[in-house]
């Protein structure tokens, strides 16, 4: 198998940026030439190992986010924005690649301008008058614009994932929950315990917070942690808010939300400590959750969130999905990605865990681009609290590249060997290419497809 070339000349000027150089200068850190340097950051030529060997030892670049980093994540979005067929013809990969690493703004820019069309055009669908109208349409909604936020960042958030690390570390003899009344308590917040049922975790009248003794310990820690990142750690959330450059102040709150849980998470598995128990536990979902006393859904997504410069972790992608099928939660730190403007992929794992409540579902899948992937899925549902009161029902889904599989408790037993085990998925069905799905629900948009009169399989159209 050829090796893949990288071309990363904007990683390469932000490295030189950042340490205040020249092109001469970088150019001889490196042991090139100025003209051989100018060419790979204008990705005219790939970096070559050599020079990879030395972004390593002189500037503590880490190899695996320069191999996937955001150009591979703009390839795939792009890929299946001009999938529509709106577009006469989609560009090759190549072309996709160079805009991603050669003009990554203008490429966001495309991106935000096709999310924009796809609203317009269903709220042009729904005839819905109340969004039909407002200048807010040529924009992405504050949601959109947040997930982004965090996708583009590898959902590791630096400055904030330090900070909540060095405050696990000054009570290390305490669980995350104590451990967060006690911070509250030196700021004169008083927090009680007290039956609220299924109501809310915690309600705040002025410095007494009363903690829903109903909920889980796991969830208590949590929003008390959040909490205490927005009374504690404000400057430095609103400092990553000004680096992000939101458009609207609806996305900023929101983010400034995100952060706060984002902080709650790693205060609760601190990232050295939680790195190491992970790869002594070999990523055992329930030994960790009992180990940090936080639950599957926190700990699953905390491993998404392991992409430290200089000490990452296996590279996961986690997701949460509701009964519809509907992703409300996705991050990847994988060549996985996630339909942006269509329904997933009928085929995972992560749908069928509704049917097995309490147990982990195990899927060993391969893409459409050949990527194989090692998948685990289990329901999350949240309890009710009382009879009656509704019940939150999720799934989450985990999974690894499978060269990562033997890291991996949830791969013993499988013959990841065996390329017949390897079950076909896609990302969705606008853009899969596979022509005999069982499960297609639509066709792909960039195919043609024919009518034959006496269709005799379980779609009434043939993929040309």
């Amino acid at each position: 198998m050829a090796t893949q070339k990288i071309y990363a000349g904007v990683a390469l000027r932000e490295t030189r940026a950042r340490a205040g150089l020249t092109q001469r200068a970088f150019a001889d850190r490196l042991g090139v030439s100025l003209p051989y340097l100018s060419q790979m950051e204008n990705n005219h030529r790939p970096v070559s190992a050599g020079v990879l060997l030395r972004l390593a030892s002189e500037f503590s670049v880490d190899l695996g986010a320069m191999a996937v980093g955001d150009a591979e994540r703009m390839v795939m979005d792009m890929a299946e924005a001009l999938a529509d067929p709106l577009f006469d013809a989609t560009p090759p990969r190549a072309d996709l690649r160079l805009a991603a690493t050669n003009a990554p703004a203008l490429a966001r820019a495309f991106l935000d301008l096709y999310r924009a069309h796809r609203e317009g055009q269903e709220r042009l669908a729904a005839l819905d008058e109340a969004l039909g109208a407002g200048a807010q349409n040529a924009t992405p909604s504050p949601w959109e614009e947040v997930r982004d936020f965090f996708h583009y960042c590898d959902n590791y958030i630096d400055a904030v994932d330090r900070a909540a690390e060095h405050f696990a570390r000054s009570r290390p003899d305490l669980r995350p929950l104590d451990r967060a009344i006690a911070a509250l308590a030196e700021r004169g917040i008083e927090v009680v315990m007290a039956e609220l049922g299924s109501g809310p975790v915690y309600l705040r009248e002025g410095k007494r917070i009363t903690l829903n003794a109903a909920a889980e310990p796991a969830t208590q820690a949590f929003q008390l942690l959040h909490l205490l990142a927005l009374e504690t750690r404000g400057d430095l959330l609103e400092a990553t808010l000004e680096l992000a450059r939101f458009r609207s102040a609806s996305a900023r709150d929101i983010a400034r939300l995100g952060l706060a849980n984002y902080f709650a998470g790693a205060a609760m598995m601190p990232y050295a400590q939680f790195l190491a128990t992970a790869r002594t536990e070999r990523h055992d979902l329930e030994r960790l959750a009992h180990l940090f006393h936080a639950s599957l859904e926190q700990v699953a997504h905390r491993l998404s969130t392991l992409q430290r410069g200089g000490d990452r972790g296996v590279p996961f992608f986690f997701v949460r999905v509701d009964q519809a099928g509907t992703i409300t939660k996705r991050h990847s730190a994988t060549r996985m990605q996630f339909a942006r403007f269509g329904g997933a992929c009928p085929l995972w794992n992560v749908h069928q865990a509704f049917e097995t409540p309490g147990r982990f579902l195990r899927q060993l899948a391969e893409t459409p681009d050949g990527k194989r992937y090692l998948l685990l899925a289990r329901d999350v549902s949240k309890p009710a609290g009382a009879f009656g009161a509704p019940v939150r029902r999720f799934a989450i889904g985990l999974g690894c590249e499978i060269s990562h599989a033997r890291e991996v408790v949830y791969a013993d037993g499988l013959d990841i060997g065996n390329p017949q085990l390897f079950e076909p998925i896609g990302v969705s069905c606008r853009i899969c290419p596979r022509p005999n799905c069982h499960q297609r629900s639509v066709p792909p948009v960039d195919r043609h497809i024919r009518i034959p009169p006496d269709r005799p399989g379980p779609l009434p159209y043939e993929i040309a």
